[in-house]
């Protein structure tokens, strides 16, 4: 053995034993000093406390959340198909086909509008329910149960109540009425179905005019729904009061609005055929011509209006010529019969049923504003002819329908508790909640 070689090791090990001493020795005064706090600290009699770290990690891991199946509200848009609509929201096209198999719900599930909403709830693509509303107070509803789905038509019926609403007129007939709470529907009834014979609204409405009007509202759990039908109205312009009611007999036979004395508001023609700004030419037959400046009747009246604008049938008719017509342009003459006829010239376009040989209700739109032919910009110029013989269509009579004597007592019994409840409006601003049924 060679005992230079173990001597270095050997003094190596050495000098490691003398620090590892060393260091214990430094330490143990701190080692002493912590058992006897410990000592303190902990009666000698209590057990060791025991930690269970398995527990312990289960108080503080979460507990699984479930969040059941997911919902969907689906808007359905122009051509959407059902079909499309699962495949979007990723559902089994099967169920589908096995749900349209299903007489009773195929039509409900089949005709979409545009703006109808479905709700969907699915779990990993499986349908679990789905919900459509199919008017104001039907719904669909389709709910899994097993291994196929229960079908039910739920009904949420509609309630009836009876407004009363007056309104004074600052700028507007649309205005007012807005401001008293009237929905645009029932505006357009009294300018359109009621007075629209009477009072030209682009013309005649005076800043102080009032108006009372007597309406059904449907309500739904308590909230609005819509404006129903107006029962009973009444207008004054420049002084002069206009009143109508709306009755419908028993038999179904007559109904429409008439005045209190039962003289029909609508008449067998319209006063002006279409929504204008103002009359840019009256009925004259010694008018100078705007473009030739020569004296040239005018045997109409032309009324002024935006480019597209829809023209009416002014009366049920049936359509004599529908084409160009010279300097009327794009014209279309209707015949009344009894003799009468109506022009209507300048059209930009035809709608599409506007054809000769057909007939036509009034109120149905037969064209749009244009300034075709020998025009000075965008209007309809209207005649009105009897036996060929031009009238002045803004100021000739136009003949009324009657109640059947049939059916006056009927009417009057209506008429005279509608009366009534309108009545009540009177002198007062806003509305008034009346009856309810």
């Amino acid at each position: 053995m060679d005992f230079r070689a173990a001597l270095p090791a050997a003094k190596g090990a050495a000098t490691s034993a003398r620090r590892h001493l060393l260091l214990a020795s430094t330490a143990f005064p701190l080692i002493a000093a912590s058992v006897a706090y410990l000592l303190v600290r902990t009666p000698a009699t209590d057990a060791p406390n025991s930690i269970d770290l398995t527990a312990l990690v289960q108080q503080q891991a979460p507990e699984p959340v479930d969040e059941g199946p997911d919902s969907v509200e689906v808007t359905v848009q122009r051509d959407d198909t059902l079909d499309q609509i699962f495949r979007s929201v990723g559902l089994d096209i099967a169920t589908l086909s096995a749900l349209r198999a299903r007489p009773e719900v195929r039509k409900a599930l089949d005709v979409l509008r545009p703006g109808d909403i479905i709700t969907l709830t699915h779990a990993d693509g499986v349908l679990q329910s789905l919900n459509r509303q199919i008017s104001n107070t039907l719904t669909l509803s389709v709910a899994r149960a097993g291994d196929g789905y229960a079908i039910n038509y739920i009904e949420n019926p509609l309630e009836t109540t009876i407004i009363g609403q007056r309104a004074r007129i600052e700028s507007s007939l649309f205005e007012a009425g807005q401001k008293a709470g009237m929905s645009s529907r029932t505006i357009m009834t009294l300018a359109n179905q009621i007075f629209g014979w009477d009072i030209d609204f682009a013309l005649d409405i005076r800043k102080g005019d009032e108006f009372g009007v007597l309406y059904e509202q449907k309500l739904q759990d308590g909230r609005y729904v819509s404006d129903g039908r107006v029962l009973a109205a009444e207008f004054v312009n420049q002084g002069k009061t206009h009143r109508a009611v709306w009755f419908e007999s028993k038999d179904g036979e007559v109904q429409g609005y008439f005045t209190p004395e039962g003289k029909g508001m609508r008449k067998a023609f319209l006063r002006a055929p279409l929504d204008f700004t103002r009359i840019s030419s009256v009925f004259n037959p010694r008018r100078l011509h705007p473009l030739s400046g020569r004296v040239r009747a005018h045997k109409g009246v032309d009324y002024a209006a935006p480019t597209g604008t829809p023209i009416w049938a002014a009366g049920d008719g049936r359509i004599e010529f529908a084409g160009r017509k010279g300097g009327y342009g794009n014209a279309v003459i209707i015949d009344h019969g009894r003799g009468i006829t109506t022009l209507y010239g300048h059209m930009s376009r035809f709608n599409k049923s506007a054809r000769t040989g057909r007939k036509v209700n009034q109120g149905e739109i037969i064209g749009y504003v244009g300034t075709t032919g020998a025009s000075t910009g965008p209007h309809l110029h209207y005649e009105y002819r009897i036996n060929g013989q031009h009238k002045n269509p803004s100021t000739i009579p136009l003949p009324r329908t009657e109640i059947p004597s049939q059916y006056l007592a009927e009417f009057r019994s209506q008429a005279e508790t509608a009366l009534a409840k309108l009545e009540l409006t009177s002198g007062t601003s806003g509305s008034e909640r009346l009856a309810s049924r």
